[in-house]
């Protein structure tokens, strides 16, 4: 019985050595191997006459493997013919497997190629890109008062167009954080700014409401795109103690826009003539050449991207192992001439790939139109990027991602309506000084008399105006009220918050004026004659409290780089999670204060400390979002995360400003406990700070 056995072990050995592949030939002909006559007719000349214990001896000897060599055997010898007759389970758990081993054998391979030169190019590379979505936060709160003067907005249409931008980097964010992860961080970086730059530049040049609207919201689904995928991408080229630190100081870039904007904005916006007009329907004014100028990091770094290479750990992922040991022999070779070691040889000559799952379609130039080839090859990536998306909800993932989205959510929630509070505040305790020093003219009588200059900050009360002429003059927060205007001549007027109530205007003409006639509220007009009223919005006023908001925004920008220098330095020394919940706690403790900011200056000290204390959990956030999840999903949770951060900002501006110049009370509130609750959730998480890059 013993010979027997080891016999058959011999026999299915050699049947499996013969190229058969473990599974039964499928040749039409009957084979009756497991007969027990057949059986004893194979047996070995070798074992015959032995006993039981000398036989299974003599067999070993004579080649026949161990089972457990025989398993391995099989297991390297399964052919990728098998994979579609395997359950999907067991090849994403072999996958599993090989990027695991794939990680570690990564991280040796960085820390091989070093850190350098490389790493600083595509450092500054990225970092324009991250500035211009910092511009692109700025750009509309800057443009919003000179551009309602070249449309005439309404406060909702300055509203809306305020949300648009948010709303744009939202769908951004998801989209093409998604599709980063199956075309390639370079590709769908180069999308993302292409996007960006092209619809930024359109809309300095649109006259219309809607059409402005239009590319600022397209604009801001480029710029949304490129946040989680300049992330991940950088990431990928850091070693594991690098990873912390480097990031950090990457998103000092975000700062940089911040102050760019801001300097722009001061420098160009103030100065309206600049600019030109075409006729009288196309105006150019300085405020379009603000939106112009701040497009240029956006273009600089999509033209310096087309000197980068794809991350090479992103090629590994989809099998492309050749391309991605030239990039990182690359890295290693242009790190080692910039430290003075050319000699230096780049020992890696092969690398781990993992086992490609996904099912990808190949269609013939022959099948069908081309429009329904890409068709098909559209909806297979956006299926891929769908099943990426439920991936991060999986069991593995679940809880960190609801804990990191509401971490995101809250630090957005109070950190955008914040500061959009502030600079709403601002105004609004400047408007409350404008009124203290509103003149008041009771019963007036003019006769005969021409008005050539401007009225600014009055009120009329019981006047009476007989044969008077306004000529070439400017009304500014202007009212009459209970007033009588007698065969009086206006002409060429223009007119900003100026109103006439209960007014009694008898042979009255008015030519060439935007005195419409909204603007007379329960006012009876007898005989009177509107003639060639003015079109469009022709206000120059100089708004005073402009060159304020710029100044607010600069030195927001301005306070958060002792928080930035302060995470870099110590994101790897303390861990992710501590400055996290640390900064969020210390934010939420600096908006209790703001409850004594009744004054200006007290206003902008608070914006200061607060956006100085929230900047080092927003970078440890990036940070922490980028290492707990894997290279192929990486992008794609990084964008959801951001996106839903893109969200709370809408839902802060809109609950926030609502508030101004009612209380203060709510939106301080609504704030502190918002950072609070994330902040100690975030402490929930798990610390990454000595994982390798998955």
């Amino acid at each position: 019985q013993g010979g027997r056995e080891a016999n058959q072990v011999s026999d299915d050995y050699r049947y499996q050595d013969g190229n058969y592949e473990g599974y039964a030939p499928n040749d039409s002909y009957y084979r009756g191997g497991g007969e027990p006559a057949n059986e004893e007719d194979a047996q070995s000349d070798v074992t015959e006459g032995h006993d039981e214990d000398d036989e299974v001896y003599e067999g070993e000897y004579q080649g026949i493997p161990h089972p457990d060599d025989i398993k391995e055997k099989q297991k390297k010898q399964a052919p990728a013919v098998d994979d579609e007759y395997r359950d999907r389970a067991d090849l994403m758990a072999e996958r599993m497997e090989d990027e695991e081993q794939l990680a570690h054998q990564y991280e040796n391979i960085i820390e091989e190629c070093g850190h350098g030169r490389f790493q600083w190019t595509l450092f500054f590379v990225l970092g324009l890109a991250l500035m211009a979505d910092g511009v692109e936060v700025f750009v509309v709160g800057f443009v919003l008062p000179s551009a309602e003067k070249d449309m005439c907005l309404s406060s909702s249409n300055k509203g809306m167009l305020g949300l648009i931008v948010y709303l744009g980097m939202m769908v951004g964010a998801v989209m093409l954080g998604g599709l980063a992860d199956k075309l390639g961080r370079k590709k769908c970086l180069i999308i993302s700014l292409a996007i960006n730059a092209a619809f930024a530049f359109l809309s300095s040049f649109v006259q219309g409401y809607g059409f402005f609207l239009f590319c600022r919201l397209i604009s801001g689904l480029g710029i949304g795109g490129s946040l989680p995928i300049v992330f991940a991408y950088f990431s990928e080229f850091l070693s594991r103690e690098k990873r912390g630190e480097h990031l950090s100081w990457l998103c000092m870039f975000w700062m940089i826009g911040g102050i760019f904007a801001s300097a722009m904005a001061w420098s160009i916006i103030p100065h309206y003539g600049w600019g030109f007009s075409m006729g009288t329907k196309y105006h150019f004014h300085s405020w379009r050449v603000f939106v112009l100028v701040c497009s240029l990091p956006c273009i600089a770094s999509l033209v310096a991207l087309k000197f980068m290479p794809e991350s090479p750990r992103f090629l590994l992922e989809m099998g492309k192992h050749d391309e991605a040991w030239m990039i990182l022999k690359q890295v290693h070779d242009t790190n080692m001439r910039a430290k003075g070691e050319p000699e230096r040889v780049f020992t890696v000559s092969y690398i781990k790939t993992p086992k490609q799952v996904d099912e990808f379609i190949e269609i013939q130039s022959s099948t069908g139109t081309w429009y329904q080839r890409w068709l098909v090859r559209i909806t297979t990536t956006f299926k891929q990027v769908w099943d990426n998306v439920l991936y991060c909800l999986t069991a593995q993932y679940r809880m960190n991602t609801l804990m990191l989205a509401v971490v995101w959510f809250t630090m957005a929630l109070s950190y955008y309506g914040l500061i959009v509070w502030f600079p709403d505040m601002i105004r609004y305790l400047q408007e409350e000084a404008y009124e203290s020093r509103v003149k008041v003219f009771d019963e007036e009588e003019v006769s005969h008399f021409t008005f050539n200059f401007t009225l600014e900050n009055q009120i009329h009360r019981n006047g009476e105006y007989r044969n008077d002429k306004f000529i070439g003059m400017k009304f500014k927060e202007v009212r009459f009220e209970d007033s009588l205007f007698e065969e009086c001549y206006f002409e060429d007027v223009t007119s900003s918050e100026t109103f006439f109530e209960n007014c009694t205007i008898i042979s009255t003409v008015f030519y060439n004026t935007d005195l419409y006639k909204h603007k007379f509220i329960n006012c009876r007009l007898i005989n009177s004659t509107f003639l060639k009223e003015k079109e469009g919005c022709h206000l120059d006023f100089e708004e005073d409290n402009d060159f304020l908001i710029y100044l607010v925004s600069f030195l927001g920008s301005l306070s958060v780089l002792p928080g930035n220098i302060i995470s870099a330095l110590l994101m790897d020394k303390i861990g992710r999670i501590k400055m996290i919940g640390g900064s969020m706690l210390i934010s939420a403790v600096c908006c209790f204060f703001l409850f004594f900011g009744n004054s200006e200056s007290a206003m902008i000290g608070w914006q200061c400390l607060f956006c100085g204390a929230s900047i080092a959990a927003w970078n440890a956030l990036d940070v922490i979002t980028v290492e707990l999840y894997p290279t192929d999903k990486r992008a794609t949770a990084f964008g959801i995360l951001n996106g839903l951060c893109k969200f709370g900002a809408i839902l802060g501006n809109s609950i926030f400003a609502s508030f101004v110049g009612i209380t203060k009370v709510v939106p301080i509130l609504l704030a502190s406990s918002a950072l609070v609750g994330g902040g100690l959730l975030a402490l929930r998480l798990p610390e990454t700070r000595e994982q390798v890059l998955m």
